[in-house]
């Protein structure tokens, strides 16, 4: 595994020739292997194995609930869950290889730029759940079967309903811009937030940075973690939020709070995160196993229902009251580009914002 402290965008230069357009279509390198079913011989290996560790950037509740559901259908199996943001568990898996410490097997990250290095350092297994094969599209899988997109989610607009009527809502982020809502955004930063890093990268790409120093003169509220600015929202210290977490208003709306979201007619910033299995797991068994769960009916609905997220399982179903992602104009992700020009998103963000 490379150096953890070297820029990923040193890491990944010339990365963008392994994506074709979306975060997760690779160039083909060699056939993906077949599609597993989950097989008797499989759960009595990973029973023997016992457990299976799992590196992941999700809510640690949407986690745990993950890792119980596992474990109530293989009870012999426990679930590990190591819990932390991406960036870190990047770094955390970088520094455990260059010890030659091999204890994750199963990995989600929020940035899917990571399955790229992971997968030229030759570090992922190629393994294809029955799921993924047969009902995941084509742009959610990587061709040669080392990941997949295990959870998708959005970066919104949204606003208190209780300082801001319907009819008087922004619809755009253009929206933004107009004097009314001066000091009264909330907005999280990219060079803490992998999520708003991806999500600034498609903006000033579709937007250009003319629309982010116009918003600069907005007097924005500047925070850091895409959970924060629904946390602002809700407690109306703020009447709109410019980014943030789609899953977090959702929970909050869902509760009964004041916050409502806003799909922009310029199109919402797309979020992928996929899951893979290291090749050098320590229960490799195990480790395929809950990858074949986690891609399942069952999971994908369960991250739907008490996560906020969205799945591109064909066989689930959306909560009801939320917008159906069919129905959305999204934005086009680009994890390569994202990599290869973070140093100089976050400098020019730094300059405009003067945070």
């Amino acid at each position: 595994m490379r150096n953890p402290n070297i820029s990923r965008r040193s890491v990944l230069r010339g990365a963008g020739a392994l994506l074709a357009g979306t975060a997760l279509s690779t160039r083909v390198m060699a056939a993906a292997p077949p599609a597993e079913p989950i097989m008797p011989a499989l759960i009595e290996a990973a029973r023997k194995e016992g457990h299976v560790n799992y590196y992941t950037s999700v809510d640690l509740p949407v986690a745990e609930k993950l890792a119980k559901a596992f474990e109530a259908k293989y009870p012999d199996i426990a679930v590990r869950v190591e819990r932390s943001g991406a960036e870190r568990v990047f770094q955390r898996i970088g520094q455990e290889y260059s010890s030659n410490i091999h204890a994750v097997d199963v990995v989600n990250s929020s940035d899917a730029a990571h399955f790229i290095v992971w997968k030229r350092d030759g570090v992922l297994l190629p393994y294809v759940p029955e799921d993924v094969a047969k009902l995941y599209p084509a742009e959610h899988r990587d061709a040669d079967g080392l990941f997949a997109s295990w959870r998708v989610w959005l970066s919104i607009i949204a606003y208190n309903t209780g300082l801001v009527k319907p009819e008087e809502a922004p619809k755009s982020f253009a929206d933004l811009l107009d004097p009314k809502w001066k000091g009264k955004i909330v907005k999280a930063h990219p060079g803490y937030s992998g999520t708003i890093m991806t999500a600034t990268y498609q903006m000033q790409r579709d937007l250009g940075w003319t629309w982010f120093e116009q918003l600069a003169k907005q007097n924005i509220m500047q925070v850091q973690s895409s959970a924060d600015p629904p946390k602002k929202l809700d407690l109306g210290e703020r009447a709109v939020m410019a980014d943030g977490n789609e899953y977090n208003i959702f929970e909050l709306k869902e509760k009964g709070r004041p916050v409502e979201p806003v799909y922009a007619t310029e199109g919402s910033p797309i979020i992928i995160g996929p899951n893979g299995i290291f090749k050098d797991s320590p229960n490799p068994n195990a480790a395929k196993l809950f990858q074949s769960f986690c891609f399942s009916r069952d999971a994908q609905q369960l991250i739907i229902d008490v996560g906020g997220l969205r799945s591109v399982h064909p066989q689930t179903t959306e909560k009801p009251g939320r917008k159906p992602l069919k129905d959305i104009k999204t934005m086009k992700d680009d994890a390569a580009a994202v990599e290869k020009e973070s140093d100089a998103i976050k400098a020019r963000y730094t300059k405009i914002f003067h945070v």
